[in-house]
Formats: structure tokens, sequence, C-alpha cells
């Protein structure tokens, strides 16, 4: 493989690597390590190991979108980080894949949406602003790629205007590719509450009521029945001695 140098100022991490796999490397976690993998064109995939703290850090300021090198037998790895694993209760890192990237050949990468600025429409004629793409779609070369797509929302002055993806601002070293008519976001207008009339509101009562009495009526008449029963009976025989009387 062609030996790369990093830029002066990119990001660097130390990694080894890993033959603990499966249900093993949970000893790994527990030393402070995270296990991962290095994959890509051209490229034989390959199990490593990460300090868990330097791989935090790492995120922290390139996230999904930055240009990392991986410090492996005396190589240093262009990669971008493509897939974190996650804990599902504690979202601790569990797993980490890096993509291993040619930094002369452009790629397409999602990156995220960030709103800025102050709308008019929002902020004084009381519309509600909806960011309807949390990402983009971006071709760039990897070292181009930006870390988020600042949307700068104080351009909307009315409610019921949006910005779409053709409104963008073109840049020099990076191409969105998304849907030229695809929404970013929009101002649409704040919907007021029905008010519910007071005669429904006193008709619901009534409804729960009805119901809950033919719920306790169901078991009362199961109740009621020998009584009523019994009753029938007593009216026969009333009926029986006032027969035997007109004779």
């Amino acid at each position: 493989m062609k030996k790369t140098t990093p830029k002066t100022g990119s990001l660097t991490l130390n990694v080894t690597h890993r033959t603990v796999v499966g249900k093993q490397v949970r000893k790994l976690r527990k030393l402070g390590t995270l296990p991962a993998n290095i994959y890509g064109a051209d490229f034989k995939s390959t199990s490593i190991s990460v300090p868990y703290a330097d791989f935090a850090k790492a995120y922290k300021q390139v996230h999904a979108t930055g240009i990392v090198y991986l410090s492996l037998d005396s190589q240093n790895i262009p990669t971008m980080i493509k897939y974190v694993q996650r804990h599902p209760l504690d979202s601790t890192v569990l797993h980490v894949d890096f993509r291993k990237v040619d930094l002369s050949q452009k790629i397409v990468a999602e990156v995220p949406v960030k709103t800025i600025g102050v709308s008019e429409a929002v902020s004084q004629k009381g519309g509600v602003l909806l960011t309807q793409a949390s990402s983009l779609s971006v071709e760039a070369l990897p070292q181009d790629v930006p870390q988020v797509l600042e949307i700068d929302i104080s351009i909307l002055k009315e409610v019921g205007t949006d910005i779409k993806v053709k409104d963008l601002v073109k840049s020099d070293t990076y191409t969105v590719t998304a849907d030229p008519e695809k929404v970013i976001v929009s101002v649409t207008a704040h919907k007021e509450e029905s008010i519910v009339a007071e005669t429904t509101a006193a008709a619901a009562p009534e409804v729960l009521t009805a119901k809950v009495e033919g719920e306790e009526g169901a078991e009362g008449a199961k109740a009621a029945a020998p009584a009523e029963a019994k009753k029938a009976d007593d009216t026969k025989k009333d009926v029986k001695k006032d027969t035997k009387g007109t004779k």
C-alpha cells in the first residue's frame, strides 16, 4: 500500500492489530480499549483496537465527515468514521468501522444540516420553523467534505416561504448532490388548538358514565337474575290464588 503522510495539524490515532473477536471483546472494553475494523476499496478488511479515550476525543472533533489517519505498522491510513455502534441503554461506543479513503478520489457523504441566523417570519410574524432535512448528500474529495452545512434562515421573512437545495450558495470544494427541489427548511403558519364547545365537553362524561354503567350492568344483571326469577314465581303464585278465589 502506498505510504501516506498526514498533513500538518491532521488527526492521527495510534491503533494495533486485534486478534480478539466475538464475545471476548468485552474484556477489551473493560480495559478501556475499543474494538474496530478498517475496510475500503482495494484494502483488506483489518481488525484493530484503539484506546477508547483517544477515539472519543477524535470523534468529537471530526464526527463522520473528517479525515482520521490510523497509524498501523508504520503506515498512516487515511480513513473516515463510517459507523459507530452504541450500547442501547447508556449510548457508550461498542464498536467502530473506519472506511479507508483515497484522498485523490471524490466520495459522496451525508453531511448534517445546521440552521443559523434568525427568521423574521418566526420571530416577528408567529411562524413555525420546520427542518425537513437533517442531512444532505455531498460530493467532494475526502478532505473537503464539510462537517456541517449551515443554512441561513434570516432570508425567511414571510410565513409560507422555504429554502431548497437549489437556494444554497455554491461551493468551490464540494457539490450538494441532493435533489435541487428538496426543501431543507420552511416556515408554516402557527395552528391554534381547536376550542371544544361547552356542550360537547359536558356530553363527554355522560358517554363515559354510560359505558361504565353498561359494564357494571352486565355484572349486575347476573346478580339480579335469581331475584328476578323469584319475583316471577311469586307473581305466578299470586295469579293462581286469585284464580281459585274467582271459582
